[in-house]
């Protein structure tokens, strides 16, 4: 099997093909996993949100495009508030104040991020787990 490496942390091989299930799942705040596949460029994030969970307000210099799959979401972007539910987009440009809170089911949402989250590779991975989606 070919083999990637990831540019941050310990350089650990990551296939080029994989499914979902077998990515490792990050905490990233309480309540908030993300189930990390990093390029040289680019973070793709399965995030995982429980219930009214909270994203607090921060930013960072990574640009982030990224929709909802299932469940929905509050979220800020600079002042901005609004509600999503499944296929509701963002685009937050890089060092703009964002925040977010899961609704009351939960939500699974897709996001990429550019350049990589270098900033969650010291984060420990946590035990495999079945992801909430795809089912």
């Amino acid at each position: 099997m070919k083999h990637s490496f990831q540019s941050v942390g310990e350089r650990r091989p990551v296939p080029t093909f994989q499914e979902l299930a077998d990515v490792p799942r990050t905490a990233i705040w309480d309540g908030v996993q993300a189930r990390l596949v990093q390029s040289e460029l680019i973070t793709l994030a399965i995030v995982e949100l429980a219930p009214n969970s909270v994203v607090p307000a921060h930013r960072h210099h990574n640009e982030q495009l990224g929709f909802v799959i299932q469940g929905s979401l509050r979220f800020t972007v600079d002042g901005e508030t609004r509600e999503f539910g499944p296929g509701g987009t963002w685009r937050i440009l890089a060092n703009v104040p964002h925040e977010a809170r899961a609704g009351a089911e939960g939500a699974v949402v897709a996001e990429v991020y550019s350049p990589i989250r270098q900033d969650w590779a010291a984060l420990a991975p946590l035990p495999a787990t079945e992801p909430r989606w795809p089912r």
